[in-house]
């Protein structure tokens, strides 16, 4: 596994200041530091994104990641890495960039 895991207490942020966060968290036994491990199966919506275009607001609303291959799994969804693909969206559906990760753990509990 290269990077390290993603949780649901990962700052994690949209290329132009929004703050994403999990809309969905995993009810599995697998955290860091008491936070569920973020899986491909979680929905992160953004919030205070001030990104405009021809002046015209076009925040970011959501991120979609796809998850690496590293065979390593929860809940049989892809653990998420700080290094995993993703996108930030519009409301429109429209790429706005990647995400910002920021403080990703590598503490790994098993309950």
């Amino acid at each position: 596994m290269s990077g390290s895991l993603l949780d649901a207490g990962t700052v994690i942020g949209c290329p132009h200041g929004g703050r994403a966060t999990p809309a969905t968290t995993s009810s599995g036994g697998v955290r860091i530091a008491g936070a569920a491990v973020a899986t491909a199966a979680h929905t992160y919506v953004v919030t205070g994104c001030p990104h405009t275009l021809d002046g015209v607001r076009s925040p970011c609303v959501a991120v979609r990641w796809t998850a690496d291959t590293t065979g390593v799994t929860v809940d049989g969804a892809p653990v998420l890495l700080d290094t995993s693909a993703a996108q930030c969206f519009s409301a429109a559906l429209v790429p706005q960039g990647p995400p910002v990760v920021q403080a990703a753990q590598r503490k790994v509990t098993v309950r």
